[in-house]
């Protein structure tokens, strides 16, 4: 029984999403589905990109947390529209979450929305959201195992960002068997070498942002 109700849930969202992904075409947006555990660094790294990209993309985001608005309010300071779900306990976003949030936002002014998705590395992959691009942050301080004991979200993600790499020399990860076992998941996976706290090994990151962003624009 738990079974069927989930797979109802799945094919319920799944309808909710194509309506997402069309909404967003028809107002050539590129969408992205940012994922990671707490703490990898999601929100900094975003900041820090919506730095580098200002003036290039028009960028708007939804920030999905349980509870607080505190994401939110780090990214309004940036100068780019947001808009916050709070999931009130759920580990994920939903594509009927996003598609409500959509009318807040001015779409044809944006070449790219951004969803960040709450901390979680089980629940937000078996959720697709309308995203065009689904991208998995690990700070590398999570340890090397993750890919392995978590492939799911690695198989499905475009993007791999390693972030924290000012930490290598301070944490027990090893670095080569860690992108070994993420491309062994996934042999066409991008993957991005960043520490968003220095930031530095940003520029392919955003590189590869401005190109993605620019093919529905």
């Amino acid at each position: 029984m738990e079974i069927a109700i989930k797979t109802n849930v799945l094919a319920t969202n799944d309808q909710l999403a194509a309506q997402n992904k069309d909404i967003f075409h028809r107002a050539g947006i590129t969408a992205l589905n940012i994922m990671g555990s707490p703490g990898a660094g999601k929100t900094t790294l975003l900041e820090r990109t919506l730095e580098r990209l200002k003036g290039q993309l028009r960028v708007g985001v939804i920030e999905g947390d349980i509870y607080t608005a505190k994401d939110a309010e780090r990214i309004e300071a940036h100068g780019v529209p947001v808009y916050q779900i709070n999931t009130g306990g759920a580990c994920h976003l939903d594509a009927q979450m996003v598609q409500k949030a959509l009318p807040h936002f001015n779409l044809a002014q944006l070449d790219l929305m951004v969803i960040e998705n709450v901390g979680n590395l089980v629940c937000p992959v078996e959720f697709s959201l309308g995203e065009e691009y689904k991208v998995v942050v690990l700070s590398i301080i999570e340890g090397d195992d993750k890919p392995l004991k978590y492939p799911l979200i690695f198989k499905e993600s475009t993007a791999a960002v390693l972030n924290k790499m000012d930490l290598l020399d301070f944490c027990d990860v090893n670095l080569v068997n860690l992108k070994r076992d993420i491309l062994s998941i996934n042999p066409e996976i991008k993957i991005f070498e960043v520490s968003s706290r220095q930031q530095t090994g940003l520029e392919q990151w955003v590189e590869w942002l401005h190109t993605i962003g620019k093919k529905s624009g």
